[in-house]
């Protein structure tokens, strides 16, 4: 009898956070590495937003909440709806957990049945796949394009959606791609989705304010108001507000969705991080003109690293309109050697030679369902992402 239960055993550690962990120790080790892995702004968390934490110790805010979220978050994010997305909701269709991963696992897990379909446009984020498969469902995988700048075509969901589907996860603007969805094209994807009424929707919203050049956030359900009683939209406020390490997620959705999940974390982790909760709801109520003033930096970023590596052999790298992330494609260097004889066979092998060669830490395509391409962070110093961007030309340039 084995120790490790079959379920565990569908799954596989997050890459993302392994070659995180990797850089880290090349660093203590003396290295000098440039870790351009982690989805994590470098920003720090706005004052006003630790003030309310303190706040909520010195008024001894730390007692167990309701499981799903105390009131004056649920208000607060019921408020973030109507404001920014022109969509209502009560409290009671709003369930908050320990970040956007926890919402994610808990839709999973409380909804599917061995045999369901969850279609996943590839590159996706490294966890939806392995949390589909945790629970029992069967990660249905539809990759996407360069020349479509890695967006979904409404003819290839049309023609992953089977009678056994029974969600598609959605991410715009996307991790790894940075790709956003205009309201055109997400309204294309919508139609097809009315033409399937036993399909539900996960919008994965976590980057709804990183977005560049006058780009129009839209969530499926303000395109298409029909989608309201079959969609959950996720969000959260690790990447926009800088708080990462506060886990806090969030989404709203019908009710009897959200009673199953609340029901689900009762018996995991119970109610999210008290303190946190607090933050959160000042981050959401409070002042918002910090997300501008970061989004200039990150747009800056963007394109310089766009540029660079658009100007590097054997490099492809489109322009996202969002997040922080670009994914270049190096299908160029497939098969070419380093000056030590090591064939480029692979993007993992490209990575893996990246990091040894030049110190930069990035991550290969394959990990996110689609290469051979890799993924840049560059949520970290202007001149750490210059300095990447030269030690990927020149490693680049070796290539034989």
């Amino acid at each position: 009898m084995s120790l490790i239960s079959s379920a565990l055993k569908r799954i596989n550690p997050s890459q993302t956070i392994a070659i995180s962990n990797k850089a880290r120790e090349l660093k203590a080790a003396g290295r000098d590495v440039i870790a351009l892995a982690a989805g994590e702004p470098d920003f720090d968390t706005p004052e006003n937003v630790k003030e309310a934490a303190i706040k909520a110790i010195r008024d001894n805010q730390t007692r167990y909440t309701a499981v799903d979220g105390i009131p004056e978050l649920k208000a607060a994010i019921v408020a973030k709806f109507k404001r920014e997305n022109g969509l209502d909701y009560k409290p009671s269709q709003v369930t908050v957990g320990t970040g956007g991963k926890q919402v994610l696992f808990n839709a999973m897990v409380a909804t599917l049945d061995v045999g369901d379909e969850v279609v996943i446009p590839a590159p996706y984020w490294v966890s939806y796949p392995d949390i589909v498969q945790f629970a029992g469902g069967t990660p249905v995988p539809v990759e996407t394009r360069l020349e479509d700048n890695f967006k979904l075509q409404p003819a290839d969901l049309e023609a992953a959606i089977t009678p056994k589907t029974k969600w598609l996860i959605f991410n715009s603007p996307s991790n790894p791609t940075g790709a956003a969805y205009s309201r055109t094209e997400m309204k294309a994807l919508t139609d097809v989705l009315m033409k399937h009424p036993h399909v539900w929707v996960l919008t994965d919203d976590m980057y709804e304010h990183l977005v560049y050049d006058d780009f129009e956030f839209v969530t499926p359900v303000q395109v298409e108001p029909s989608l309201y009683d079959r969609t959950l939209t996720m969000n959260g406020v690790s990447k926009a507000y800088c708080m990462t390490g506060w886990r806090i997620g969030y989404a709203a959705g019908p009710e009897a969705l959200i009673k199953a999940i609340g029901t689900l974390q009762s018996q995991s982790t119970s109610n999210p991080n008290s303190i946190a909760q607090w933050a959160a709801v000042e981050a959401l109520n409070g002042p918002q003109d910090f997300i501008a003033a970061n989004n200039k930096v990150f747009k800056e970023r963007r394109d310089l690293a766009v540029s660079m590596l658009n100007q590097t052999a054997g490099l492809t790298c489109p322009k996202p309109e969002g997040a922080f992330y670009v994914y270049p494609s190096c299908a160029g260097l497939i098969g070419k050697s380093t000056p030590a004889g090591k064939v480029i066979e692979n993007d993992e092998v490209f990575a893996t030679e990246l990091l040894e060669a030049e110190g930069v830490a990035v991550v290969h395509g394959s990990a996110f369902g689609l290469g051979p391409a890799f993924r840049i962070s560059y949520a970290t110093a202007t001149k750490d992402v210059e300095e990447a961007c030269l030690r990927i030309q020149r490693f680049c340039g070796s290539l034989r």
